[in-house]
């Protein structure tokens, strides 16, 4: 058995992250852990970069916490792998897996990109994809969106109920 945390976010890159990466991996090792995704949220979503920037910069400051992780996860003994949270409005999040760096620095076209063309060009190149938190309930979400375009559903999310944890796995099924 392999014990995965898919969903991370990471200070300084994600704004709701309120944790480095070192203590991140620190805490997952200690809790038995053998690996951890970061998946912070992406250049469209709640990420901590000025907007001027150009793309490759967005992505290069994107990229940092994940190859900080990967350096401080051999050190620890603890697996980091790559993933995004990309967003759809307010509240409307993916996680992208198996797009590494390189690959999001050759398609800049993937930010003007409508979310119902982005995420089939995604996996069609390859990347596995998994609608977040899909039930969430907040003062800025005016209605669920969910989407039929995605291979999987996140079916248990730390920070919502257990309601919308059980409608999420309701709905994965």
């Amino acid at each position: 058995m392999f014990k995965t945390e898919e969903h991370l976010h990471t200070y300084p890159v994600s704004k709701c992250a309120r944790v480095g990466v070192r203590e991140m991996l620190e805490f997952y090792k200690a809790k038995g852990y053998d690996g951890v995704f970061i998946t912070n949220h992406f250049i469209d979503g709640n990420i901590n970069y000025r907007r001027d920037l150009p793309y490759a910069e967005k992505i290069n400051f994107y990229f940092s916490d994940y190859e900080e992780g990967v350096q401080i996860g051999k050190e620890l003994g603890i697996k980091v792998f790559c993933g995004i949270e990309t967003s759809y409005f307010d509240g409307i999040d993916f996680l992208v897996y198996g797009l590494d760096k390189e690959w999001w620095l050759a398609h800049p076209e993937i930010t003007e990109m409508k979310k119902s063309i982005q995420l089939p060009f995604l996996i069609e190149n390859g990347a596995l994809i998994f609608q977040a938190h899909p039930f969430r309930e907040a003062r800025y979400i005016d209605h669920i969106r969910l989407f039929t375009c995605v291979q999987g559903i996140e079916t248990i999310n730390a920070g919502r109920t257990d309601f919308t944890n059980q409608m999420a796995d309701l709905y994965a099924d």
